[in-house]
Protein backbone atom coordinates (compact mmCIF):
# COMPACT_ATOMS: atom_id res chain seq x y z
CA UNK A 1 0.00 0.00 0.00
CA UNK A 2 2.60 2.41 0.66
CA UNK A 3 5.01 1.61 -2.50
CA UNK A 4 1.14 2.07 -4.40
CA UNK A 5 0.98 5.98 -2.46
CA UNK A 6 4.45 6.27 -3.24
CA UNK A 7 3.97 5.76 -7.13
CA UNK A 8 1.12 7.76 -7.38
CA UNK A 9 2.61 10.81 -5.76
CA UNK A 10 5.68 10.59 -7.77
CA UNK A 11 3.43 10.23 -10.54
CA UNK A 12 1.47 13.55 -9.78
CA UNK A 13 4.48 15.57 -8.43
CA UNK A 14 5.94 14.68 -12.29
CA UNK A 15 2.94 15.95 -13.71
CA UNK A 16 3.20 19.11 -11.42
CA UNK A 17 6.48 19.96 -12.47
CA UNK A 18 5.89 19.80 -16.42
CA UNK A 19 2.85 22.07 -16.06
CA UNK A 20 0.60 19.61 -17.10
CA UNK A 21 -2.87 18.60 -16.01
CA UNK A 22 -3.42 14.45 -14.66
CA UNK A 23 -5.51 12.37 -17.18
CA UNK A 24 -9.21 12.60 -15.99
CA UNK A 25 -12.79 12.42 -16.97
CA UNK A 26 -13.80 15.73 -18.00
CA UNK A 27 -17.77 16.25 -18.32
CA UNK A 28 -18.86 17.43 -21.94
CA UNK A 29 -21.99 19.73 -22.56
CA UNK A 30 -24.94 17.52 -23.70
CA UNK A 31 -28.99 17.75 -23.63
CA UNK A 32 -30.36 17.53 -20.11
CA UNK A 33 -31.76 13.77 -19.31
CA UNK A 34 -33.46 12.61 -15.96
CA UNK A 35 -31.78 9.32 -16.16
CA UNK A 36 -29.06 6.95 -16.76
CA UNK A 37 -28.59 6.44 -20.13
CA UNK A 38 -27.26 3.45 -21.48
CA UNK A 39 -24.61 3.40 -24.63
CA UNK A 40 -21.66 5.26 -26.57
CA UNK A 41 -19.49 4.59 -29.51
CA UNK A 42 -16.81 6.00 -31.47
CA UNK A 43 -15.32 4.83 -34.96
CA UNK A 44 -12.46 7.85 -34.26
CA UNK A 45 -11.30 10.70 -31.69
CA UNK A 46 -13.78 12.95 -33.21
CA UNK A 47 -16.80 11.04 -34.70
CA UNK A 48 -19.21 9.24 -32.71
CA UNK A 49 -22.95 8.54 -31.58
CA UNK A 50 -24.64 8.39 -28.01
CA UNK A 51 -28.40 7.10 -27.75
CA UNK A 52 -30.72 7.27 -24.60
CA UNK A 53 -34.35 6.24 -23.56
CA UNK A 54 -35.98 9.20 -25.16
CA UNK A 55 -35.63 7.88 -28.67
CA UNK A 56 -33.01 9.90 -29.56
CA UNK A 57 -29.99 9.60 -30.96
CA UNK A 58 -26.93 12.28 -30.91
CA UNK A 59 -23.90 12.53 -33.33
CA UNK A 60 -20.71 14.51 -33.02
CA UNK A 61 -18.09 15.41 -35.22
CA UNK A 62 -15.56 17.14 -32.86
CA UNK A 63 -14.84 14.82 -30.80
CA UNK A 64 -17.95 15.67 -28.17
CA UNK A 65 -17.33 19.43 -28.31
CA UNK A 66 -20.77 19.67 -29.85
CA UNK A 67 -23.94 17.32 -30.57
CA UNK A 68 -26.85 17.36 -33.07
CA UNK A 69 -29.67 15.19 -32.69
CA UNK A 70 -30.31 12.51 -35.12
CA UNK A 71 -32.94 11.43 -34.27
CA UNK A 72 -36.21 11.40 -32.08
CA UNK A 73 -38.47 8.94 -31.89
CA UNK A 74 -40.44 8.69 -29.59
CA UNK A 75 -42.05 5.75 -27.74
CA UNK A 76 -38.32 3.88 -28.21
CA UNK A 77 -36.12 3.30 -25.93
CA UNK A 78 -32.55 3.20 -27.19
CA UNK A 79 -30.27 1.04 -25.32
CA UNK A 80 -27.42 0.15 -27.40
CA UNK A 81 -25.40 1.98 -30.31
CA UNK A 82 -22.68 1.24 -32.53
CA UNK A 83 -21.31 1.74 -35.97
CA UNK A 84 -18.61 0.03 -37.80
CA UNK A 85 -17.95 3.50 -39.92
CA UNK A 86 -18.98 7.16 -40.55
CA UNK A 87 -22.21 5.82 -43.12
CA UNK A 88 -23.21 2.42 -41.09
CA UNK A 89 -24.38 1.73 -37.62
CA UNK A 90 -26.84 0.21 -35.62
CA UNK A 91 -28.89 0.81 -32.84
CA UNK A 92 -30.59 -1.31 -30.29
CA UNK A 93 -33.81 -0.58 -28.37
CA UNK A 94 -34.67 -2.18 -25.05
CA UNK A 95 -38.25 -3.23 -26.18
CA UNK A 96 -41.88 -2.98 -24.15
CA UNK A 97 -43.45 -4.18 -21.00
CA UNK A 98 -40.25 -2.96 -18.79
CA UNK A 99 -39.98 0.66 -18.80
CA UNK A 100 -43.34 3.08 -19.10
CA UNK A 101 -43.82 4.73 -22.21
CA UNK A 102 -42.23 2.41 -24.51
CA UNK A 103 -44.17 1.38 -27.58
CA UNK A 104 -41.80 0.39 -30.13
CA UNK A 105 -41.48 -3.53 -30.45
CA UNK A 106 -38.36 -3.50 -33.16
CA UNK A 107 -35.30 -4.74 -32.02
CA UNK A 108 -33.07 -3.43 -34.53
CA UNK A 109 -32.86 -0.09 -36.51
CA UNK A 110 -29.59 0.56 -38.93
CA UNK A 111 -28.47 3.39 -41.06
CA UNK A 112 -26.06 3.57 -44.08
CA UNK A 113 -25.75 7.13 -44.03
CA UNK A 114 -24.32 8.31 -40.99
CA UNK A 115 -27.47 8.45 -38.84
CA UNK A 116 -29.60 10.63 -40.86
CA UNK A 117 -31.90 7.87 -41.66
CA UNK A 118 -32.88 4.83 -39.90
CA UNK A 119 -34.43 2.28 -41.28
CA UNK A 120 -35.98 -1.31 -38.98
CA UNK A 121 -33.84 -4.09 -39.72
CA UNK A 122 -35.03 -7.51 -40.74
CA UNK A 123 -33.62 -10.73 -39.37
CA UNK A 124 -34.44 -14.45 -39.32
CA UNK A 125 -34.90 -16.39 -36.56
CA UNK A 126 -37.23 -16.17 -32.58
CA UNK A 127 -38.48 -12.83 -32.15
CA UNK A 128 -35.88 -10.63 -30.16
CA UNK A 129 -37.98 -8.81 -27.62
CA UNK A 130 -35.01 -6.11 -26.69
CA UNK A 131 -31.08 -5.74 -27.21
CA UNK A 132 -28.93 -4.57 -24.40
CA UNK A 133 -25.70 -4.51 -25.71
CA UNK A 134 -23.43 -4.77 -29.16
CA UNK A 135 -20.04 -6.00 -29.85
CA UNK A 136 -18.03 -5.98 -33.61
CA UNK A 137 -15.07 -8.40 -34.62
CA UNK A 138 -12.98 -7.84 -37.67
CA UNK A 139 -11.93 -11.02 -38.87
CA UNK A 140 -8.96 -10.51 -40.65
CA UNK A 141 -8.47 -12.68 -44.36
CA UNK A 142 -6.69 -12.74 -47.40
CA UNK A 143 -9.25 -11.19 -50.13
CA UNK A 144 -7.63 -11.35 -53.63
CA UNK A 145 -3.79 -11.35 -52.35
CA UNK A 146 -4.67 -8.23 -50.44
CA UNK A 147 -5.60 -8.23 -46.74
CA UNK A 148 -9.26 -7.14 -46.51
CA UNK A 149 -11.46 -7.83 -42.82
CA UNK A 150 -14.96 -9.66 -42.27
CA UNK A 151 -16.83 -8.02 -39.74
CA UNK A 152 -18.93 -9.62 -37.24
CA UNK A 153 -21.58 -8.34 -35.02
CA UNK A 154 -22.75 -9.52 -31.44
CA UNK A 155 -26.06 -7.94 -29.76
CA UNK A 156 -27.85 -9.50 -26.85
CA UNK A 157 -30.88 -8.89 -24.53
CA UNK A 158 -32.63 -8.13 -22.34
CA UNK A 159 -32.70 -6.90 -18.93
CA UNK A 160 -36.06 -8.17 -17.54
CA UNK A 161 -35.86 -10.99 -19.83
CA UNK A 162 -36.57 -12.92 -22.38
CA UNK A 163 -32.60 -14.04 -23.31
CA UNK A 164 -31.55 -13.57 -26.86
CA UNK A 165 -28.96 -13.17 -28.98
CA UNK A 166 -28.72 -11.34 -32.43
CA UNK A 167 -25.42 -12.19 -35.36
CA UNK A 168 -24.49 -11.04 -38.14
CA UNK A 169 -21.22 -12.67 -39.97
CA UNK A 170 -21.77 -9.70 -42.99
CA UNK A 171 -21.26 -6.60 -41.31
CA UNK A 172 -25.07 -6.34 -40.96
CA UNK A 173 -26.40 -7.45 -44.14
CA UNK A 174 -27.92 -9.89 -42.47
CA UNK A 175 -29.16 -11.30 -39.32
CA UNK A 176 -29.88 -14.19 -37.63
CA UNK A 177 -31.41 -14.44 -34.23
CA UNK A 178 -31.28 -17.32 -31.20
CA UNK A 179 -33.19 -18.09 -27.70
CA UNK A 180 -30.74 -18.22 -24.90
CA UNK A 181 -33.52 -19.02 -22.47
CA UNK A 182 -31.78 -22.41 -21.72
CA UNK A 183 -28.86 -20.43 -20.44
CA UNK A 184 -30.15 -17.92 -18.57
CA UNK A 185 -32.68 -15.85 -18.35
CA UNK A 186 -31.63 -11.75 -18.59
CA UNK A 187 -28.78 -10.85 -21.12
CA UNK A 188 -26.87 -7.12 -20.78
CA UNK A 189 -23.52 -7.47 -22.50
CA UNK A 190 -21.48 -9.44 -25.02
CA UNK A 191 -17.84 -9.26 -24.95
CA UNK A 192 -16.16 -11.31 -28.21
CA UNK A 193 -12.52 -11.74 -28.08
CA UNK A 194 -12.63 -13.50 -31.95
CA UNK A 195 -15.72 -14.16 -34.05
CA UNK A 196 -15.55 -17.59 -32.05
CA UNK A 197 -14.62 -17.02 -28.08
CA UNK A 198 -16.46 -14.55 -26.22
CA UNK A 199 -18.29 -13.71 -22.98
CA UNK A 200 -22.04 -12.90 -22.02
CA UNK A 201 -22.91 -10.78 -19.08
CA UNK A 202 -26.02 -12.91 -17.64
CA UNK A 203 -28.51 -13.72 -15.09
CA UNK A 204 -30.17 -17.05 -13.81
CA UNK A 205 -33.49 -16.13 -12.82
CA UNK A 206 -36.15 -13.09 -14.57
CA UNK A 207 -36.86 -12.57 -10.33
CA UNK A 208 -34.63 -10.31 -9.50
CA UNK A 209 -35.05 -11.90 -5.49
CA UNK A 210 -34.18 -15.56 -7.20
CA UNK A 211 -31.56 -14.28 -9.25
CA UNK A 212 -27.63 -14.92 -9.43
CA UNK A 213 -24.98 -13.00 -11.44
CA UNK A 214 -23.88 -15.40 -14.40
CA UNK A 215 -21.28 -15.03 -16.82
CA UNK A 216 -21.29 -17.60 -20.00
CA UNK A 217 -18.80 -18.15 -22.23
CA UNK A 218 -18.64 -19.29 -26.21
CA UNK A 219 -16.05 -21.09 -28.15
CA UNK A 220 -18.25 -21.60 -31.38
CA UNK A 221 -19.61 -18.37 -32.13
CA UNK A 222 -22.34 -17.99 -29.98
CA UNK A 223 -23.96 -21.33 -30.76
CA UNK A 224 -23.26 -22.82 -27.32
CA UNK A 225 -22.66 -20.81 -24.15
CA UNK A 226 -21.23 -22.93 -21.03
CA UNK A 227 -21.23 -21.39 -17.40
CA UNK A 228 -17.94 -19.75 -16.01
CA UNK A 229 -18.86 -18.25 -13.14
CA UNK A 230 -22.24 -17.88 -10.34
CA UNK A 231 -22.67 -16.21 -8.19
CA UNK A 232 -24.03 -17.13 -4.51
CA UNK A 233 -26.38 -15.04 -3.80
CA UNK A 234 -29.76 -13.59 -4.42
CA UNK A 235 -30.76 -10.09 -6.00
CA UNK A 236 -28.09 -10.76 -8.25
CA UNK A 237 -26.93 -10.26 -12.04
CA UNK A 238 -23.80 -9.14 -13.97
CA UNK A 239 -23.94 -6.03 -15.69
CA UNK A 240 -20.80 -5.15 -18.22
CA UNK A 241 -17.38 -6.83 -19.16
CA UNK A 242 -14.18 -4.99 -20.37
CA UNK A 243 -11.40 -7.31 -21.46
CA UNK A 244 -8.09 -5.62 -21.82
CA UNK A 245 -6.18 -8.39 -22.72
CA UNK A 246 -7.35 -11.69 -24.30
CA UNK A 247 -6.21 -13.50 -20.60
CA UNK A 248 -7.84 -10.31 -17.84
CA UNK A 249 -11.42 -9.38 -18.05
CA UNK A 250 -13.21 -7.56 -15.71
CA UNK A 251 -17.36 -8.02 -15.29
CA UNK A 252 -19.35 -5.63 -12.89
CA UNK A 253 -21.49 -7.38 -10.27
CA UNK A 254 -25.00 -6.10 -9.67
CA UNK A 255 -26.38 -5.93 -6.01
CA UNK A 256 -30.39 -5.29 -5.89
CA UNK A 257 -30.99 -6.44 -2.34
CA UNK A 258 -33.22 -4.44 -0.48
CA UNK A 259 -31.31 -5.56 2.88
CA UNK A 260 -29.49 -2.16 3.44
CA UNK A 261 -27.19 -4.00 5.94
CA UNK A 262 -25.72 -5.69 2.58
CA UNK A 263 -23.25 -3.23 1.60
CA UNK A 264 -20.17 -5.06 -0.37
CA UNK A 265 -20.06 -4.40 -3.89
CA UNK A 266 -17.63 -6.99 -5.70
CA UNK A 267 -15.99 -6.75 -9.63
CA UNK A 268 -15.72 -10.25 -11.28
CA UNK A 269 -12.34 -10.80 -12.24
CA UNK A 270 -10.48 -13.50 -14.56
CA UNK A 271 -6.76 -13.85 -15.54
CA UNK A 272 -7.16 -16.96 -17.52
CA UNK A 273 -9.11 -16.28 -20.32
CA UNK A 274 -12.06 -16.21 -18.71
CA UNK A 275 -12.18 -19.92 -17.41
CA UNK A 276 -12.58 -19.14 -14.01
CA UNK A 277 -13.04 -16.07 -12.09
CA UNK A 278 -13.01 -14.52 -8.75
CA UNK A 279 -14.50 -11.63 -6.94
CA UNK A 280 -13.05 -8.81 -6.10
CA UNK A 281 -14.04 -6.18 -3.83
CA UNK A 282 -15.43 -2.51 -5.30
CA UNK A 283 -16.43 -0.70 -2.10
CA UNK A 284 -18.65 -1.11 1.11
CA UNK A 285 -21.42 1.13 0.16
CA UNK A 286 -25.01 -0.06 -0.14
CA UNK A 287 -25.70 2.86 -2.55
CA UNK A 288 -23.15 2.17 -4.61
CA UNK A 289 -25.09 -0.46 -7.35
CA UNK A 290 -22.57 -1.17 -10.34
CA UNK A 291 -23.03 -0.29 -14.12
CA UNK A 292 -20.14 0.28 -16.79
CA UNK A 293 -16.72 -0.81 -16.61
CA UNK A 294 -13.95 -0.22 -18.60
CA UNK A 295 -9.73 -1.21 -18.65
CA UNK A 296 -7.34 0.81 -20.10
CA UNK A 297 -5.16 -2.20 -19.46
CA UNK A 298 -5.05 -5.13 -17.23
CA UNK A 299 -4.41 -2.86 -14.11
CA UNK A 300 -6.07 0.40 -15.01
CA UNK A 301 -9.65 0.59 -15.32
CA UNK A 302 -12.90 2.23 -13.84
CA UNK A 303 -15.99 1.21 -12.64
CA UNK A 304 -19.15 3.52 -13.04
CA UNK A 305 -22.31 3.32 -9.94
CA UNK A 306 -25.58 5.09 -9.25
CA UNK A 307 -23.58 7.58 -7.39
CA UNK A 308 -19.90 7.77 -8.37
CA UNK A 309 -17.00 6.44 -10.78
CA UNK A 310 -14.18 4.37 -8.83
CA UNK A 311 -10.27 4.03 -10.83
CA UNK A 312 -8.35 1.08 -9.87
CA UNK A 313 -4.41 1.41 -11.37
CA UNK A 314 -3.39 -2.05 -9.42
CA UNK A 315 -5.92 -4.56 -11.36
CA UNK A 316 -8.41 -4.30 -8.53
CA UNK A 317 -6.33 -4.50 -5.62
CA UNK A 318 -8.00 -1.24 -4.40
CA UNK A 319 -10.06 1.21 -5.52
CA UNK A 320 -10.42 5.36 -5.47
CA UNK A 321 -13.07 7.66 -6.32
CA UNK A 322 -13.22 9.64 -9.30
CA UNK A 323 -15.54 11.97 -11.16
CA UNK A 324 -17.58 10.11 -14.06
CA UNK A 325 -20.76 10.99 -13.03
CA UNK A 326 -23.39 9.28 -11.66
CA UNK A 327 -25.19 5.95 -13.52
CA UNK A 328 -21.82 5.57 -15.76
CA UNK A 329 -23.39 2.87 -17.70
CA UNK A 330 -20.86 2.45 -20.15
CA UNK A 331 -17.12 3.11 -20.30
CA UNK A 332 -15.27 2.92 -24.08
CA UNK A 333 -11.20 2.70 -24.28
CA UNK A 334 -10.06 2.94 -27.68
CA UNK A 335 -6.77 3.16 -29.10
CA UNK A 336 -5.77 4.59 -32.49
CA UNK A 337 -3.52 4.40 -34.69
CA UNK A 338 -0.62 5.66 -32.97
CA UNK A 339 -1.53 3.84 -30.01
CA UNK A 340 -2.58 7.30 -27.72
CA UNK A 341 -5.65 6.47 -25.62
CA UNK A 342 -9.25 8.11 -25.83
CA UNK A 343 -12.16 7.25 -24.37
CA UNK A 344 -15.82 8.26 -23.64
CA UNK A 345 -18.48 7.23 -21.14
CA UNK A 346 -22.04 7.78 -20.78
CA UNK A 347 -24.38 7.85 -17.56
CA UNK A 348 -26.50 10.84 -16.34
CA UNK A 349 -24.03 12.56 -18.18
CA UNK A 350 -21.40 12.05 -20.77
CA UNK A 351 -17.44 12.11 -20.33
CA UNK A 352 -14.70 12.30 -22.14
CA UNK A 353 -10.86 11.04 -20.99
CA UNK A 354 -8.50 13.37 -21.60
CA UNK A 355 -4.81 12.83 -21.23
Amino acid sequence: MIRLFIIVFITLFTIVLKGQTAPHWEKLTTEPYAGKQDDITFIDEQSGWYVNGYGRIYHTEDGGKTWTKQLEQKGSFFRTVTFLDKDNGFVGTVGTDYFPNVTDTIPLYGTKDGGRTWKPVPYKGPYVKGLCAFDVVKEQYINHGKIDYKTHIFGVGRVGSPANILISHDGGETWNSRSMNADCKMLFDIKMLNKNTGFACAATNEDISQSNALILKTTDGGATWKNVYQSTRPFETTWKASFPTDLVGYVTIQSYNPDTTVKQQRVAKTTDGGNTWVEINLTEDATAREFGIGFIDENHGFVGTMNSGFETIDGGKTWSKTDMGRACNKIRIYRNADKKIYGYAIGVNVFKWVE
